[in-house]
């Protein structure tokens, strides 16, 4: 009978722990989707979004290496790694510290080729919502021939510790591409 009950207790917690552990975080791209937009800008939309769902929320880069790898991605970001796999390699650790990171899309602009996102990142599940935690993000990206091939991004920092660790990591510069 105990080992009934232990079995049905580590089976419950293991069901929480993998609750726990899955992404809640899902681009709506329904709501966000504006009727002006070419069908050429809701595709790159969603080729875009689908990119950052995989990458930001899911962590499955597995699939953003072969979904969106390119030899033409830029990146902008002087602080990250140049081309796909160094913005993966740079998220990849960086997730094995923050596992809970999440980043939601609040706003989507499409002109031609661009694509820009508004979102709010958090670290901490118990900060997603609150906008006095995490970071104000705003990312642009060009799309070309349906490949996403280059990034740019503007980051505010929102509390005390994502100000210090922007200080500490913004000093780093990991790639030669230029801000604009």
């Amino acid at each position: 009978m105990w080992k009934v009950i232990a079995s049905t207790l580590l089976i419950t917690a293991g069901a929480a722990v993998s609750a726990q552990q899955a992404p809640q975080t899902k681009i709506d791209l329904d709501s966000l989707t504006k009727a002006n937009w070419s069908e050429q800008e809701l595709a790159n939309v969603r080729l875009v979004g689908e990119f950052v769902q995989k990458l930001m929320n899911d962590h499955d880069f597995d699939y953003v290496l072969k979904r969106f790898s390119n030899s033409r991605y830029t990146q902008h970001n002087r602080n990250l790694p140049d081309k796909m796999e160094g913005l993966v390699g740079f998220l990849d650790d960086f997730v094995k510290d923050y596992p809970d990171y999440s980043y939601d899309v609040k706003h989507i602009y499409a002109d031609g080729d661009y694509v820009i996102f508004h979102s709010h990142a958090t670290l901490k599940r118990e900060d997603r919502g609150n906008d006095q935690k995490g970071l104000n993000i705003i990312d642009s990206w060009k799309i070309k021939d349906g490949e996403i091939v280059e990034h740019w991004d503007s980051i505010q920092a929102l509390d005390g510790f994502m100000r210090f660790y922007s200080l500490i990591s913004g000093g780093n510069i990991r790639n030669d591409n230029g801000v604009f």
